[in-house]
């Protein structure tokens, strides 16, 4: 049986596409290949029907820590057995999910072929009601870019930078715009990361700072200058993708070592691994990042006074709790040490902490002595 699908017209699957704000960007060639993966899944859905059976979307269980390996090359993946879920439309319980699957499948398929461009929030103020809140909208953009194999850039959906940069770094943005990055005058990441050229820099290391408030300390005590030639990143908490991409670009092109700066809880320890989106863990993780604090092995070392430390919450608790279940912390036993150590004394620290020492301790002693002597694991 041959299915011929009329997707030139604006009626696609029954589903009447709304308007999407245009954007003038340039990041993407207009993509048959992505066009005919969605068509695949489209044309399995109405040959089910013809056949008087109810289509199946069956999607990888990318959130189960039991399907996420971790190796050396590429930092945390996606099992390539790892199980699956299945969204039918005659069950009840997924029969709405099914069909705002099929909702955000034309959305994207007529971005694609039109070649329009939109984030994850003009897709949701596309129908507000429809979709409820935002994140229905991010879920099912997330396991589709997962099932399809594709990135979501390549789907023509923008994501919105909130990182920054400065330091030992000069680029050439997509649109032609020249970036020189100082600590006098931080850039923010491109919102076209692939599309950065011209990639000039003497930094022998890169720093991804978790927290914007002590970006803006390091720079206000001219940490760059101070040190080495480095770069210094901040995604403002958990890294968006923009930043990931930024950061995995400079691993690729400057071939420096990269250390990251964080909170010493639990959270902070999920930011340093990335653990999200593991199924474009070749696009996105740095697998060579190392821990140089703060650690929690550092409240003894360093004497850190108890009145700066913070006492384990019940969350934290639990988050510790399945940081140290997950599979791949078992074979780091590095990492495995430092959260045993958080795990007996309950406490936790932020970067702040050091401040209980002297204000610029961080840049001026801290830092300096875990880089020049190799505090990190």
């Amino acid at each position: 049986m041959t299915v011929v699908l009329n997707l030139e017209s604006p009626d696609f699957f029954g589903l009447q596409l709304p308007e999407i704000p245009a954007r003038d960007v340039r990041l993407f060639c207009f993509s048959p290949e992505v066009l005919r993966t969605i068509e695949n899944v489209i044309e399995d859905a109405i040959t089910c029907l013809s056949r008087n059976e109810a289509p199946v979307l069956i999607l990888k269980n990318r959130s189960n820590w039991e399907n996420i390996q971790f190796q050396d090359s590429v930092g945390l993946q996606l099992a390539t057995n790892c199980s699956t879920r299945k969204i039918r439309c005659n069950c009840p319980k997924s029969a709405t999910n099914f069909a705002l699957f099929l909702k955000i499948f034309s959305i994207v398929y007529k971005m694609v072929q039109t070649n329009i461009y939109a984030t994850k929030r003009d897709i949701f103020y596309t129908d507000t009601v429809l979709f409820g809140n935002q994140k229905v909208v991010d879920d099912i953009i997330t396991d589709i870019s997962c099932m399809l194999k594709i990135p979501r850039r390549n789907l023509h959906i923008l994501s919105t930078s909130k990182g920054l940069i400065a330091g030992n770094l000069s680029y050439i943005e997509e649109d032609g715009t020249k970036v020189n990055c100082t600590c006098s005058t931080t850039a923010a990441v491109p919102s076209n990361v692939e599309g950065m050229r011209n990639l000039i820099t003497d930094a022998k290391f890169i720093l991804i700072v978790e927290k914007d408030a002590t970006f803006q300390r390091l720079l206000d005590d001219n940490f760059c200058n101070k040190m080495d030639p480095c770069i210094i990143v901040t995604g403002k908490g958990v890294p968006d993708v923009n930043t990931r991409l930024l950061l995995k670009k400079l691993w690729d092109t400057c071939h420096v070592p990269i250390f990251a700066l964080m909170d010493a809880d639990p959270h902070g320890n999920c930011y340093f691994m990335f653990q999200s989106m593991s199924f474009e863990a070749p696009n996105l993780t740095v697998p060579a990042v190392r821990w140089l604090g703060i650690l929690p092995s550092d409240f003894e070392r360093l004497n850190i006074p108890k009145t700066a430390l913070i006492p384990l919450s019940k969350k934290d608790q639990s988050k510790l709790a399945s940081l140290q279940m997950r599979p791949f912390i078992a074979y780091q036993s590095t990492w495995k040490n430092e959260l045993d150590i958080m795990e007996t004394c309950q406490m936790k620290a932020e970067i702040q902490a050091l401040n209980s020492f002297s204000s610029d301790y961080l840049s001026r002693v801290y830092l300096p002595n875990k880089l020049q002597f190799g505090g990190w694991i």
